[in-house]
């Protein structure tokens, strides 16, 4: 008898494409949509997860956008502490698409926030990217005239950019309930003060971020008509949540969530791709074996992992050792260990695990 389930290719098939297979090795588990060669020119954004892709597509040789870079006087030991090296632009970790969407209306002046400085311990915080200057600014002007260069650097971004990558993070956020703006972390972890009365708890559904991307694809096929999308979900669970709930299904939800956001996009438009980094590390497949003992933060190995399935996809080469035992080659450079990542997250357990 046929039917439409006969003679389908093997990666269809759970048990010749998982079951029967290594399953660290999966074939044809990321087909790409459109080529991403060494001259195509890609900017990036994301949560934590997202500073890996962007540092592979430079040390790999493509053609990264960064319209910040570190000036000449700091060390390249230092470049992460003061957000340098990351994304980009030196907007630090962008968690979730509506923050990502007003990082963008303020570059373009589509959105414009009362001017807000959190003052900590003697110094001056960005509220926006409280993480990308150790120890914060010396005063509120100071702040000020470099947040304003920041944005317009921003503004660089999307007229010399072929493929944004945005690596979606989080559904659960902090917003001021007064403006409407996101915070990348909850006032009072990184800097400033904590108000139960103006800073306000929101997890975000589906239709909101749906609505929030196509805003930001609009916006940004606006500037760059021909612009296509790479977006993937972060593997990293949750460091702690405050929908009242387990962290365990609060993960899976939020997880849960942007997958299905990005599954949608993908059918909606040809311009948009999809990257399978959350599968390759956190799918019950991978039986956790790219996670640290914490089995939050990714491995070293995990990384690697993920990054040679997205290069070999596009017509490289595995420039770092996988874990099928490939030796490396000598003039790739060294991958950074997690510990490199900085997310604002970890501000939100005490002990930093």
């Amino acid at each position: 008898m046929d039917h439409p389930y006969v003679h389908l290719p093997a990666k269809a098939y759970w048990r010749q494409a998982i079951s029967d297979v290594n399953a660290l090795h999966l074939e044809n588990i990321y087909e790409p949509r459109f080529q991403i060669s060494k001259s195509t020119r890609v900017a990036a954004a994301g949560s934590c997860f997202a500073q890996h892709i962007g540092r592979q597509f430079k040390q790999r040789g493509y053609g990264f956008v960064d319209v910040e870079p570190p000036p000449p006087l700091l060390t390249p030991e230092s470049y992460h502490k003061f957000g340098y090296d990351l994304y980009s632009a030196r907007y630090g970790n962008v968690y979730s698409p509506r923050q990502l969407l007003q990082l963008f209306q303020r570059a373009y002046g589509e959105l414009h926030p009362p001017g807000e400085f959190w003052f900590t311990g003697g110094r001056y915080y960005d509220p926006f990217r409280p993480s990308i200057e150790e120890g914060g600014f010396s005063t509120e002007a100071e702040a000020a005239v470099l947040q304003s260069a920041h944005l317009a650097k921003v503004r660089e971004i999307l007229p010399q950019t072929q493929i944004f990558v945005f690596t979606f993070g989080l559904t659960e956020a902090w917003i001021d309930a007064d403006t409407g703006i996101v915070y990348p972390t909850c006032p009072g972890t990184i800097a400033g003060e904590f108000d139960p009365n103006r800073h306000r708890f929101h997890n975000f559904s589906f239709s909101e971020i749906i609505a929030d991307v196509e805003a930001f694809i609009s916006l940004a096929r606006g500037v760059n008509p021909r612009m296509q999308f790479l977006f993937t979900v972060s593997p990293v669970p949750l460091t702690a949540t405050a929908s009242g709930g387990h962290v365990l299904p609060a993960t899976i939800y939020s997880k849960s969530v942007l997958r299905a956001v990005c599954g949608e996009l993908h059918q909606r438009h040809k311009f948009v791709d999809y990257f399978p980094s959350y599968e390759l590390v956190a799918s019950h497949p991978m039986r956790a074996v790219f996670f640290d003992p914490n089995l939050r933060t990714v491995a070293t190995r995990g990384v690697e992992h993920v990054m040679n399935v997205f290069f070999s996809a596009h017509g490289g080469t595995a420039l770092i050792a996988d874990v099928h035992g490939q030796k490396p080659d000598a003039s790739a450079p060294a991958t950074a260990h997690p510990d490199d990542i900085f997310c604002d997250e970890e501000f939100l357990d005490g002990r930093r695990q």
